[in-house]
C-alpha cells in the first residue's frame, strides 16, 4: 500500500480535528494592479511562508523519570525494542544531560536556554517572586514551536506540558503560556506535572476533555493522537513538514500499567537491586556505553543490601520493579506504534528524531520502601511493608498511585549515584539520548561521547533543518539562544566537544561543569534523611554545605572527591558557578519549599450551574459546610451532584435508588452516609457539615438525615489525587465504582457553596 492510501485510511479511522491559531503575518504591500474592473486589474496574493523543499520532519520524544540504566537501549533490563531499533539505526549519545527535574528540563528543551534564565528554576508550581523562579517562560524566550511555525512547519504537542503557574491552569487563563499560546497549533495532553494514567485529566487545545468512561491507557491515547496529527497533516499537505513534541506521562508516577505488561517480568527481579546494578553495569561496559575505567559506586546511603531484607520485603520490592519495568516496556511499545506508522508511510527516512529517555534520573519520591500513594486509618502504604504486601495486587492498577523504592531508583540510574532532583550529581542529570535520521546520519548504531545539555537540542535541530530563528516573535525581541548545537557530531565521532561550561541548580543543590571538571554541592531537600518532608521545615544553612570536586574525564560517576587535593581548581569552579548564577538568575539560593506562598483559603466559594471543569478548592483545618442546591423533575432522577477527588481518595454526593448518598473514600476503604428519608421531586437543599476534623453530618432540606463519627476528614475533602471538584458528574478517576462513572445527574445543580472558618 502506498503512502497516500495509508494516510487516507488512517485519517478515516482516526478522524480530523482542527484548531485556529494566530500567526505572525503582517500585511504585505499590494504588488498587483487595481483597476475599476477585473479586466483592468492584475490580481496578486501575498506570499505565504513555506518551509524549504524537502525539509525534514522533526519528532522530539521526551520520557519522564527514567534513569540511565533502565532501558535496554542503554544496558537496562526493561525491554525497549523500539528504542533499541532507533538507536541501532541512529546514534546513542552517552554524555547527554538534563537539568535534573521536570519543569526546568522542559523549559530548557523548548527554548534552548538555561532554565533559570527563562524563569523556571524549579517546578512551575513551586515558583517564588524572583526572576529565576517565577514559573512562567518569558515571551522573549521563544519556543521551538514558535520558531518552526514561522518557518512553514505545522507544530503539534502531546502529553505533559508542566510549564504554567497553577493560577493560570484554569479555563479562565490567561492562555498565552499554554502550548497553543507558545507556538503549538494543536495540543492534546495534561497541563500539570503528573496525571492518572488510567483516568487522565486532559485538555484539547485549551478545553477540558471528558474521556470517561475511559478504556485506554494514556500511552495509547497519546500514540493514537500522534498518528492522527501526522496522518491528517500529510494527507492535507504532504509536502509540508511537521514538528511534533511528544512528551509522555510515563514513566513518572503513578506507575500505572496493565497486568499483562508487569507480569512479563514476574520473578525477573527476585535477585534484587544489588544484582541488577552489577548486571546492568556489565552490559553497559560490554556495549561500550561507559567511559573507560568506570567502576560501580557503592549503594547510596540508606538503601539496604538486598540480601539483608526479609522475605516479605523482597516480595513487595520485586513486584514494584516488575510493575515499573512493564510500564517502561509498554511506553516503548506505544511509541513504537508511532515510529512504525512513520516507516509504513515512507516518512521515517526524512524525519529527525530526538529521543530523550528521561527528563531526569530515576525518581526518589517512592521512599525506601516504595509507595502506593494511599493509606487507611493509622496504617500507611508508604513504609508499612505488611500493608503493602496485603495490597500487592493493586500495584499498577487504577486503585493506586505507585512509585518504586529508592533501591530500584539507584539501580535504574546505573552507573551513577543519587537520583532525580539532586542537581549536584550525574544520577539526576545524566540521561540517555538517541538521535535518528536515516537520510542524514551516515553511521548506524554509533556512540557519541561529546558533552551535551538539554538546551542544545533546539539549536541542533535548527541547524539540521536549516530554519531561521526570528529576531522578533509576535512583537517580542528575542533573547539569545544559549544552547550549543551538536550537529557537528552526527557524522564525526571524534569531533571535540563544543559545550564547555554548564551550571546546575535545584532547591539549593548545585554544580558547575567545565571541560570535564565538576564542582558540586549536595543540599538536603528539607527532608529527614531521604524520605518524608520535614514538618518543621528547618533547611540546612547554605554556609554548612560542603563542596566536592571531580574530574569527570577520569571519574565519570563521581567516586573520587578531589577537593582537598586541588583547592585551586575548586576555587576556580566556585567562582565560575557564581558568575553563571548571576548571569542566569540563579540567585537567591533557597531550599525546596522555602519562600512559597501559603495556599489561599477562601471563607466562601460559590460554584455555579453549568460549571464544566474541575474546581480546586483549598480546605483548611476549621469547620466546613458544603451546601448544594438542586432541582429534580422526578423522584427517580439519579446521578452525581458533585464529586471531589478520585479512587485514591475523595468524596461524592449522589442520588441513587431515590435516596441521597454521601460516599467517603480514603483510597482503601469506603464509607457511605445514606439519607434516612427519600429525595423529593422539585427543589432540594442539601447540606454537609464538618464541624471538626473527625465528624460529619448530612442534612436534607434542613433535617439531619445521616451522620458519621471518627473519620479522618482530610482524606475526603482534600483528596490525595488533587483532582478537584466536578459538578453534575464524576469526571476522570471516579471516587467510587458503586455507580457507573461519570454518572451524570439527570436533575439540575443550581449552585454549590463551600463555607469554612479560616484559621
Amino acid at each position: 500500500m502506498n503512502i497516500k492510501k495509508i494516510l487516507i485510511a488512517t485519517v478515516a479511522l482516526l478522524g480530523v480535528s482542527t484548531s485556529i491559531i494566530a500567526q505572525h503575518e503582517p500585511i504585505q504591500p499590494f504588488q498587483g494592479k487595481i483597476g475599476k474592473t477585473l479586466d483592468e486589474s492584475t490580481q496578486w496574493w501575498p506570499e505565504k511562508v513555506k518551509a524549504k523543499k524537502d525539509a525534514p520532519n522533526v519528532l522530539w520524544i521526551l520520557l519522564d523519570d527514567v534513569g540511565f540504566g533502565a532501558s535496554s537501549a542503554f544496558g537496562g533490563l526493561a525491554e525497549t525494542p523500539s528504542f533499541e531499533a532507533l538507536a541501532n539505526d541512529g546514534l546513542r549519545y552517552t554524555n547527554f544531560h538534563t537539568t535534573g527535574i521536570c519543569s526546568p528540563t522542559r523549559a530548557a528543551l523548548l527554548t534552548g536556554r538555561n532554565h533559570h534564565k527563562v524563569a523556571m528554576g524549579h517546578h512551575a508550581e513551586l515558583g517564588i517572586g524572583e526572576p529565576g523562579y517565577l514559573g512562567e517562560i518569558p515571551l522573549e524566550a521563544g519556543t521551538v514551536a514558535e520558531i518552526f511555525r514561522e518557518n512553514g512547519y505545522n507544530t503539534f504537542a502531546l502529553g505533559k506540558w508542566h510549564g504554567i503557574q497553577p493560577a493560570q491552569q484554569s479555563l479562565t487563563g490567561p492562555f498565552n503560556r499554554w502550548p497553543t499560546g507558545r507556538g503549538f497549533e494543536q495540543f492534546y495532553g495534561f497541563i500539570g506535572g503528573a496525571t492518572d494514567q488510567w483516568h487522565p485529566q486532559l485538555v484539547d487545545g485549551i478545553n477540558d476533555v471528558n474521556i470517561e468512561p475511559n478504556t485506554k491507557h494514556l500511552n495509547e491515547l497519546l500514540a493514537d493522537k500522534a498518528i492522527s496529527y501526522i496522518a491528517n497533516q500529510k494527507s492535507t499537505d504532504p509536502e509540508k513538514p511537521f514538528f511534533l513534541y511528544y512528551a509522555t506521562g510515563a514513566t513518572h508516577a503513578p506507575h500505572h500499567v496493565a497486568k499483562e505488561w508487569s507480569d512479563k517480568y514476574k520473578g525477573k527481579f527476585d535477585k534484587g537491586w544489588d544484582w541488577y546494578r552489577q548486571e546492568v553495569f556489565n552490559r553497559q561496559t560490554a556495549q561500550g556505553l561507559l567511559q573507560k575505567g568506570t567502576v560501580l559506586p557503592p549503594r547510596q546511603a540508606g538503601v539496604q543490601e538486598w540480601n539483608s531484607l526479609s522475605a516479605d520485603e523482597k516480595k513487595v520490592f520485586a513486584r514494584f520493579m516488575e510493575n515499573y519495568a512493564g510500564y517502561l516496556s509498554y511506553t516503548d511499545h506505544e511509541i513504537g506504534r508511532v515510529i512504525d506508522f512513520l516507516k509504513r508511510s515512507d516518512l521515517l527516512d526524512n524525519t529527525i528524531i530526538f529521543l530523550v529517555i528521561g527528563d531526569n534520573g530515576g525518581s526518589k519520591e517512592g521512599t525506601y520502601t516504595g509507595s502506593l500513594g494511599i493509606s487507611s486509618g493509622e496504617r500507611s502504604l508508604t513504609g508499612d511493608v505488611p500493608f503493602l504486601l496485603e495490597n500487592l495486587d493493586k500495584i499498577g492498577t487504577e486503585n493506586t498511585n505507585p512509585n518504586y523504592p529508592l533501591g530500584w531508583s539507584q539501580a535504574c540510574n546505573t552507573p551513577f549515584r543519587y537520583w532525580k532532583s539532586d542537581a549536584n550529581s550525574e544520577g539526576a542529570t545524566h540521561n540517555p539520548l538517541i538521535v535518528s535520521w536515516p537520510k542524514g546520519i551516515k553511521e548506524k548504531g554509533g556512540i557519541r561521547t561529546q558533552y551535551s545539555h538539554v538546551s542544545d537540542i533546539l539549536p541542533t535541530t535548527v541547524e539540521l533543518t536549516g530554519v531561521t530563528v526570528p529576531e522578533v516573535i509576535n512583537g517580542y525581541p528575542q533573547w539569545p539562544i544559549q544552547g550549543t548545537s551538536f550537529a557537528f557530531s552526527l557524522n564525526d565521532e571524534k569531533a571535540p566537544t563544543r559545550h564547555h561550561v554548564q551550571y546546575y541548580e535545584l532547591h539549593g543543590g548545585r554544580s558547575i561543569y567545565k571541560d570535564g571538571w565538576k564542582a558540586s554541592v549536595y543540599h538536603p531537600r528539607n527532608f529527614s534523611g531521604e524520605t518524608g518532608t520535614d514538618p518543621n521545615f528547618n533547611p540546612r544553612p547554605f554556609s554548612q554545605d560542603k563542596w566536592e570536586l571531580y574530574n569527570l574525564n577520569e571519574d565519570w560517576n563521581e567516586i573520587n572527591d578531589l577537593a582537598a587535593k586541588y583547592p585551586e581548581k575548586l576555587k576556580e569552579l566556585q567562582d565560575l558557578f557564581d558568575s553563571e548564577a548571576k548571569s542566569n538568575n540563579v540567585y537567591p539560593l533557597h531550599s525546596y519549599q522555602e519562600g512559597l506562598a501559603k495556599p489561599v483559603i477562601k471563607p466562601k466559594t460559590v460554584i455555579l450551574e453549568g460549571t464544566s471543569q474541575k474546581i480546586q478548592v483549598n480546605i483548611g483545618k476549621g469547620a466546613v459546610t458544603i451546601t448544594a442546591n438542586i432541582e429534580t423533575a422526578a423522584k427517580t432522577d439519579e446521578g452525581v451532584i458533585f464529586a471531589n477527588g478520585g479512587l485514591l481518595g475523595g468524596s461524592s454526593l449522589y442520588i441513587k435508588g431515590g435516596k441521597l448518598h454521601y460516599l467517603l473514600n480514603n483510597g482503601v476503604d469506603q464509607k457511605i452516609l445514606t439519607a434516612s428519608k427519600p429525595i423529593q421531586a422539585g427543589k432540594n437543599t442539601i447540606k454537609i457539615e464538618y464541624p471538626d476534623s473527625k465528624n460529619i453530618a448530612l442534612f436534607l432540606n434542613g433535617e439531619k438525615v445521616a451522620e458519621e463519627r471518627n473519620i479522618i476528614r482530610g482524606k475526603y475533602i482534600n483528596s490525595i489525587s488533587g483532582e478537584g471538584l466536578s459538578v453534575g458528574r464524576d469526571l476522570n478517576s471516579p471516587v467510587t465504582k458503586t455507580y457507573p462513572a461519570p454518572f451524570d445527574f439527570k436533575g439540575k445543580v443550581t449552585r454549590i457553596v463551600i463555607e469554612q472558618s479560616v484559621q
